[in-house]
């Protein structure tokens, strides 16, 4: 599947001027509120009409403003998933998902019923009301609904922003499976790195109606400027043990071995570790009698000024680049200078497996 958008238009004192292609798996549209996300996920949808565009779904021409051609949203069969889950109240849930099997076309209609309800885990939710579930539900049905729509292209639009981080986390894992197993190619609005680092495969990063980057989810959080401290690597890795006493995963990673709390993992399960770059601490000699368990090997690969009197230590550990960001004074005092040895010591406490 490829997708391609270009886009050049005006809502109200917005301007959005921005391109990129999508390929199979997970593309996360991901910047800071305001920054055109959702616009451009609606113009994919031809839920807004932009002044100028061009939308190109495996070669068919779904909108070119240059030809005169607009296909609408329902003859698209893209799935949509919005912030709120926007059930029908007076059905149960049963009814609130055959309702999205109205809009399969006949040609394209599959008997996947059980596999949606099963794959999002509401097999015991059928015969409630959307008044009787949590938020987490709730939003597990709208996803359900919008699948069985046989859609081409799932559309996500920060489908986890309403939540709170209980019901985030209960969410997450489902969508991992969605993303594995059904192989279904989503666009996925996020301004939450956590998110991003867990789902994507490829992020286009955007500021100001504008594209600044685009790449995989280590490489496009890697590169995030000064003003946020966001900056992380996203590392990928095996599950080879999980201490239960101690909530830990121990993790094979190209970086080496990383120590993970976790509430549940699977050993042999392929997981993503978020390690941020305010919590990477660097030595110039392995150091001992620290309460950060992770201590990786590794090469300067480069420094960066970020401003502000930080700066950016690209670390390569392995065949992985772990990003530090500490102040330019700790990096004169360690004179780190590309090429040289050492250690990058990181807080367990800081780290997510994604």
């Amino acid at each position: 599947m490829t997708l391609e958008v270009e886009t050049r238009t005006r809502l109200g004192t917005f301007e959005l001027d921005a391109s990129f292609t999508s390929q199979q798996g997970v593309t996360a549209l991901f910047g800071r509120s305001g920054s055109g996300k959702t616009s451009m996920i609606r113009i994919i949808a031809g839920l807004t009409r932009a002044q100028n565009s061009r939308v190109v779904l495996d070669g068919e021409v779904l909108a070119d403003t240059a030809r005169g051609i607009f296909q609408p949203p329902h003859k698209r069969r893209f799935g949509y998933v919005f912030q709120e889950a926007r059930l029908f109240p007076h059905l149960d849930v049963r009814k609130n998902l055959n309702y999205g099997r109205w809009f399969a076309p006949k040609s394209g209609r599959v008997d996947n019923f059980d596999q949606v309800v099963n794959l999002l885990g509401i097999d015991g939710l059928l015969d409630r009301r959307p008044g009787k579930l949590s938020g987490g539900e709730q939003q597990r049905v709208a996803i359900g609904r919008a699948l069985l729509s046989s859609p081409r292209l799932l559309l996500m639009d920060e489908p986890l922003a309403a939540l709170d981080e209980s019901r985030k986390n209960e969410v997450l894992p489902y969508l991992e499976r969605l993303r594995d197993e059904l192989g279904l190619p989503i666009v996925y609005v996020s301004h939450s790195v956590a998110e991003v680092a867990r789902l994507a495969d490829r992020v286009v990063l955007m500021k100001d109606g504008r594209i600044e980057a685009t790449g995989s989810a280590s490489e496009v959080l890697r590169g995030l400027g000064s003003e946020t401290r966001e900056a992380a690597s996203v590392v990928a890795g095996t599950v080879e043990d999980v201490d239960q006493e101690h909530r830990l995963a121990r993790v094979q990673t190209a970086a080496g071995i990383l120590l993970v709390p976790v509430e549940q993992a699977q050993v042999g399960k392929t997981v993503r570790v978020l390690v941020p770059a305010r919590d990477v601490m660097i030595a110039t000699s392995r150091p001992e009698g620290l309460s950060a368990l992770n201590i990786l090997s590794g090469t300067v690969e480069g420094i960066d000024a970020d401003g502000d009197g930080l700066i950016g230590v690209r670390i390569l550990c392995g065949s992985e680049i772990i990003l530090a960001r500490i102040t330019a004074f700790s990096g004169k005092t360690l004179g780190l200078a590309p090429g040289q040895p050492v250690f990058a010591a990181i807080k367990t406490a800081a780290l997510e497996r994604r």
